[in-house]
């Protein structure tokens, strides 16, 4: 089969499409054909070494995919071959990817399988900030930085669907009309205007409820100067590098919280949680309240290609690999 391998660390360019074995199904496991892989940017950081989990050279990026189930593994009961599903795994830059059979979502008719490859990550991280990490209502006050990125865009909808008032900050003008679309009810340029100005602005000098940030340290400090009373600033990544150390005492004056995020947390320790947040999710884009935007899709073999516009900036929604 062909999977994308990286022999070593570094930039896009380490990245190249190789005739790899066969992938056997083991106990526990289910084998799938993928017909549509997400691209993160936490598969930018694995790439170069500065991820969670490191990898083990030579490696293959990847962690979601859509496909169908090719065979299941020993002990596996609940799931059979030809089933259109969604998983949660490693190494999915291939045609073809092991899945634990806890990391398996089963996929409605009405999903297509970019949605699905789109789905995992982005949507059950922007539904577990909200709901899980974080908490989300009417008359909450809720702010989403990379708002036209693939988790910002989802946790724009499903705030929105929720009852808060959502801002979303952008890094173009030319992606504010996207973020406008999703019910977004103020965007903010962040390389024209300072965010946290315009949401004290915005709220009358309150600030804001919930701050989601996959940014990190550029942003950090003004997360907290215009974070409510009682708010709750949510770090989920580091696309800008790590904040610098926080003194926890100056927090004590708002009462406020900080706190980090990381999917695998719910998913590997809360698989009920887990599925019950994917149906609901399913059902608003069934019902059309919530919808993913597919940015891009590009050939398997052009995945230093999708690692290079991810990682410009550019991008908008979700990245797709197609085999």
């Amino acid at each position: 089969m062909r999977a994308i391998v990286f022999r070593e660390l570094g930039g896009p360019e380490v990245l190249s499409i190789a005739d790899v074995p066969r992938l056997d199904v083991r106990p526990g496991t289910v084998l799938v054909k993928n017909h549509a892989i997400g691209v993160n940017f936490a598969d930018t950081r694995f790439r170069q070494g500065t991820y969670a989990v490191q990898p083990r050279l030579p490696d293959t990026p990847g962690l979601e995919a859509a496909g169908v189930i090719e065979a299941v593994g020993e002990g596996v009961t609940n799931l059979q071959p030809g089933a259109r599903v969604a998983v949660f795994a490693s190494k999915t830059y291939a045609d073809y990817c092991l899945a634990p059979a806890g990391m398996v979502i089963p996929l409605p008719d009405s999903v297509s399988f970019t949605h699905g490859a789109a789905f995992p990550i982005q949507v059950l991280t922007a539904y577990h900030l909200l709901h899980t990490a974080g908490s989300t209502g009417p008359g909450t006050s809720v702010l989403v930085h990379s708002a036209a990125g693939g988790v910002g865009l989802v946790a724009v909808q499903l705030a929105k669907v929720a009852g808060a008032r959502v801002f979303g900050t952008v890094s173009s003008a030319a992606k504010a009309g996207l973020v406008k679309e999703c019910g977004a009810d103020a965007i903010i340029n962040s390389t024209t205007d300072k965010f946290a100005d315009e949401v004290l602005r915005l709220t009358d000098g309150r600030g804001a409820d919930l701050i989601l940030d996959a940014v990190g340290k550029p942003t950090f400090e003004e997360d907290l100067r215009c974070l409510a009373p009682f708010g709750h600033l949510i770090l989920y990544g580091r696309a800008g590098g790590s904040p610098d150390p926080l003194n926890v005492s100056t927090l004590s004056a708002k009462s406020q919280k900080v706190s980090g995020f990381m999917l695998p947390a719910v998913t590997r320790g809360l698989p009920d949680k887990t599925r019950e947040s994917a149906a609901l999710c399913f059902g608003l884009m069934r019902d059309g309240r919530l919808k993913l935007h597919i940015g891009r899709t590009f050939p398997l073999a052009e995945a230093a290609e999708a690692h290079r516009y991810i990682e410009s900036r550019q991008s908008t929604g979700k990245l797709l690999l197609l085999p």
